[in-house]
């Protein structure tokens, strides 16, 4: 007899149907698994023959095939399991396979029985709705996860044999309870009022807030560099419930999604500088996300910059560029999306003191060393850049310029301004629009056009450096509530993409 079970697949971020198709006939006893199965797939065998008797269900002593398909698509993990177990008893008539065609089904299996969620349960969901399936068995476990998706009936289940029952007709859909995805409270964020001095610095923070902006910031060891960027999520408007599907999507994928809910608030990934380029950009043999993508729709934070391995560093230059980085495997695509807001700190030198009260003990063998690790073209992606000096005494023993409310409240206005004007566009702030969109949205007075093409034509910046100037000069307009980009603010701009501290601080 022969039966056939729905499944997914998640390749990257994204589901792929998949058919369990189980033969059963007379023969010597077997059991295959066959088309493009990877390792934990033919174990399963052993998992759901244990699964099935320990349910209390007989397992056929008969020649037992199951056709993974698509075959030409790679199936890896134990999300088949569950499939596997229910296409073999409707095969062999313990279960009804009336349903079967309405209903897909996504876990792994304990010898046990018991039913196990597994990665990308989001993702599943979105999978089973969007190929028109009613319904998707789940495990009761993070069923709250699945039940995020609108549009599909989600039903948790414990074991296989309550699989069993729901497919007989014997027991209805148990959908989890409307505040059973609820994800715990976010952590509270770090005060921006702690910061003591620091108005220049700040002033880069709020418009690369504002924005969605690159932001490099560069001074001695101590001087406030970690204490502002860890900051900045407070300062950004909270994830829309399609950007918090996203995140949520990425991390149930990656693994780190322990609960049952939407992530909660925007990610926020420091990777330590010995990290590989694919743990930095995603890769593996089955490609999985790496912290570029972890990081999407939130900040992805690089401490100590030019500690990073060359190659780390230019991977993330097509990421920046594209909002997505493509991994190649065996022939295949897999994309990843990758719009974050990158924030790097870095000391002016190895020794850490260039340019400070201290003298500097680098040779110019270790300063050229240094600098060769922050390439150009990298350089030249990141909007803002900062110069971060040590606090004076009386700054240290002084309140705090400005609060994180405060802040906020002009961010959340200036991306209002935003949102508004690029309506119908792929960007959602002014940091992810690229040179076309730039120039077709982006007005300017006849000063402001002046400045920015007699900067260009000293040299101070690339014809890619032209267009993210731009883009923060409109950002600086939109902090200050005017949608036309002035003089001013195109010097502003220019300061701040140019690390000349005296001209932004003017300008602003």
């Amino acid at each position: 007899m022969l039966s056939r079970v729905a499944t997914f697949a998640i390749v990257g971020i994204d589901p792929r149907p998949v058919w369990v198709e189980v033969d059963i006939r007379p023969g010597l006893p077997a059991f295959h698994v066959v088309g493009l199965a990877g390792k934990a797939v033919r174990e399963a065998r052993e998992r759901v023959r244990a699964a099935i008797l320990n349910s209390g269900f007989e397992f056929p002593a008969r020649r037992i095939t199951a056709n993974l398909a698509p075959a030409s698509l790679p199936k890896v993990g134990p999300g088949f399991d569950a499939a596997l177990a229910v296409g073999l008893l409707a095969a062999s008539g313990q279960c009804r396979a009336s349903d079967l065609e309405r209903w897909a089904i996504f876990g792994e299996l304990s010898l046990g029985g018991e039913l196990r969620p597994c990665r990308g349960l989001l993702a599943a969901a979105e999978g089973a709705r969007r190929h028109g399936f009613s319904g998707l068995i789940v495990a009761t476990e993070r069923a709250g996860e699945a039940a995020l998706v609108d549009g599909i009936t989600v039903a948790a289940v414990g074991s296989l044999r309550g699989a069993a029952r729901l497919l007989d007709g014997d027991d209805d859909p148990h959908p989890p309870a409307p505040d059973a995805g609820a994800a715990p409270p976010a952590e509270p964020l770090p005060e921006l009022a702690d910061v003591r001095g620091h108005a220049f610095p700040l002033r880069a923070l709020e418009i690369a807030a504002a924005g969605g902006h690159n932001l490099l910031m560069e001074g001695p060891p101590g001087s406030g560099k970690t204490m502002l960027a860890r900051r900045l999520p407070g300062l950004l408007p909270p994830l829309t419930r399609d950007e918090a599907l996203e995140v949520t999507r990425i991390h149930s994928v990656a693994g780190i999604h322990r609960h049952g809910g939407l992530v909660p608030s925007r990610p926020f990934r420091a990777p330590h500088h010995t990290i590989s380029a694919s743990g930095l950009v995603g890769g593996g043999h089955v490609p999985t996300p790496g912290e570029a993508s972890l990081a999407h729709n939130g900040v992805l934070f690089l401490d100590e910059l030019s500690e990073f391995a060359r190659p780390s560093l230019e991977a993330l230059r097509q990421p920046i560029e594209d909002g997505q980085v493509v991994i190649v495997r065996g022939q295949r695509a897999t994309r990843f999306p990758t719009r974050f807001a990158l924030v790097a700190a870095t000391n002016p030198c190895p020794c850490g003191f260039a340019g400070s009260e201290r003298p500097c003990a680098c040779g110019e063998s270790d300063l050229a060393r240094h600098r060769r690790r922050l390439s150009g073209p990298l350089l030249d992606r990141l909007d803002v850049r900062a110069t971060v000096s040590r606090p004076t005494a009386v700054e240290l023993r002084s309140p705090g310029i400005a609060s994180t409310a405060a802040v906020r409240e002009r961010v959340l206005a200036a991306r209002e301004r935003q949102q508004h004007r690029l309506a119908g566009t792929p960007a959602r702030c002014n940091g992810q629009m690229d040179g076309p969109l730039v120039r077709s949205v982006v007005r300017l007075t006849d000063g402001a056009r002046r400045t920015l093409a007699g900067a260009y034509d000293a040299g101070r910046f690339s014809a890619r450096g032209h267009d993210r100037a731009l883009r923060v000069a409109q950002t600086i307009a939109d902090l200050d509530g005017r949608d036309v980009v002035e003089a001013g603010d195109v010097m502003a701009a220019i300061g701040y993409r140019t690390r000349d501290e005296l001209a932004g601080t003017v300008a602003a």
